[in-house]
C-alpha cells in the first residue's frame, strides 16, 4: 500500500529542533495550505487554510533549523504517521503528523529583493531541492 504526502506551503512557525536519547536530531515546524475558490453562488472568493505538523530527522532535521524560518515557502514530501502520547491527566491523545522524507525551497513571491538574505536565503529562492540529504551532505553547504 501507499502512504504518501507531498504539500507545498509556508512554514508557519520556527522550527523547533531538538536532540533525542538516542542523540538523533528532530525538527517540528508546521506548513500552511490555503485552498482558493470563488464561490459558485454568491460569486464571492473563499479560502481555508490547513495547518500540517512536520517532523523532520537527522541531517534534514539539522538543515530544517539552520535554514528554514517562519515564512519560508516549502515542498515537503513524506508520509502521514499518527502518533499516541498521553498528556498530563493521563489520557490518550493522537497527533497525525508527516514524517518527511525530502524536501524543496520554493522561490518567496513575497521576499523583498533588495534585503539582505538571511540563513541561506538566497539558496532557498532557487528552488534548491534537498533529497537524499543523509547521502549527499559530504561538506557544509547543504545546496
Amino acid at each position: 500500500m501507499l502512504n504518501k504526502v507531498m504539500i507545498a506551503g509556508y512554514v508557519g512557525r520556527d522550527p523547533e529542533l531538538r536532540t533525542m536519547p538516542d542523540g538523533r536530531s528532530v525538527a517540528n515546524f508546521s506548513i500552511a495550505t490555503t485552498e482558493r475558490w470563488k464561490d459558485k453562488r454568491t460569486g464571492e472568493d473563499k479560502e481555508q487554510t490547513e495547518w500540517h505538523n512536520i517532523v523532520a530527522f537527522e541531517r534534514r532535521a539539522e538543515v530544517i533549523g539552520e535554514y528554514v524560518q517562519k515564512g519560508t515557502p516549502l515542498l515537503v514530501e513524506g508520509k502521514l504517521k499518527t502518533r499516541k502520547w498521553q498528556d498530563k491527566q493521563g489520557n490518550d491523545r493522537y497527533t497525525t503528523e508527516i514524517v518527511m522524507s525530502n524536501f524543496v525551497f520554493l522561490p518567496n513571491p513575497n521576499r523583498n529583493q533588495d534585503a539582505e538574505p538571511r540563513r541561506g536565503a538566497e539558496e532557498r529562492d532557487t528552488g534548491s531541492s534537498v533529497t537524499d540529504v543523509d547521502n549527499t551532505f559530504n561538506d557544509d553547504i547543504p545546496f
